[in-house]
């Protein structure tokens, strides 16, 4: 059993969670969101922890709502998916490997956009 407060998930279960309409915050920079990024996916930087948690307040999401963070290689999603959890959100879930593991799985991209 795992001790985290988020659900790590390759991705394939990721594709399967957006399908059915889960949302993706991409917490990367925006120079990295605007190169690439999942289609559904809203940009949500983690600049900074406190102000991590106030942007993604301001998104008035319902606390057990599921949430899919993605950065490119996992590590910054993963402390967003801490901050989340401290932020009152219980359906959390992280994109092992990131954007690397979804373009590397071969899933879609949006490039060149903001």
């Amino acid at each position: 059993m795992s001790l985290e407060p988020y659900h790590p998930i390759d991705a394939d279960a990721a594709e399967e969670l957006i399908a059915k309409g889960v949302k993706v915050i991409d917490v990367r920079q925006p120079y990295e969101y605007g190169y690439d990024h999942i289609e559904q996916a809203v940009l949500v930087s983690i600049d900074g922890l406190y102000s991590f948690s106030q942007a993604l307040n301001q998104l008035n999401l319902s606390k057990d709502e599921p949430l899919i963070f993605v950065c490119e290689m996992g590590q910054r999603s993963t402390a967003a998916c801490e901050v989340a959890a401290i932020a009152g959100y219980t359906n959390i879930y992280n994109l092992s490997g990131g954007m690397n593991m979804w373009r590397y799985s071969g899933k879609m991209v949006v490039k060149g956009q903001k």
